[in-house]
């Protein structure tokens, strides 16, 4: 699956599909009518709870989709940026790779679309990051 545009509606509609989860059941566990469901399907993004109860039901985190694509596409933070931590907010120690996203990127480099310079250059991935993974393929 590409990160880089997201359709959520899409993606939630692929895995009722797959999953041949009935119109019924959903809209029981939704507590919503079909009409609902299918705009759901037809929607681009769709509120966080309503995402929740989806993940719920079809047993897949979709939140990992926006969270992968803030890692493959977000731009680096800034260097000079003052680092101010607040209590409020959770604080992550390091990007988290999926699986998914690393046959992304070796898939990437494999067909030869990007290099491992270019990887590195456009995803802000660590050079040993990258090496790693590379090296765990070929085991």
């Amino acid at each position: 699956m590409l990160y880089k545009v997201i359709n959520i509606g899409q993606a939630i509609k692929q895995l009722v599909d797959q999953k041949e989860i009935t119109i019924e059941r959903i809209c029981n566990f939704l507590n919503k009518d079909e009409d609902f469901v299918n705009s759901v399907y037809e929607s681009k993004s769709i509120d966080t709870d309503i995402l929740l109860r989806w993940s719920k039901l079809l047993e897949y985190d979709f939140f990992r989709l926006y969270s992968s694509h803030l890692i493959l596409y977000a731009p680096p933070a800034a260097v000079n940026k003052t680092n101010q931590k607040s209590d409020k907010t959770p604080q992550f120690r390091k990007n988290i790779y999926t699986q998914e996203i690393k046959d992304f990127i070796i898939k990437k480099i494999d067909s030869g679309e990007m290099t491992q310079a270019d990887v590195i250059k456009e995803y802000s991935i660590p050079k040993s990051t990258l090496h790693r993974w590379l090296q765990k393929k070929q085991q």
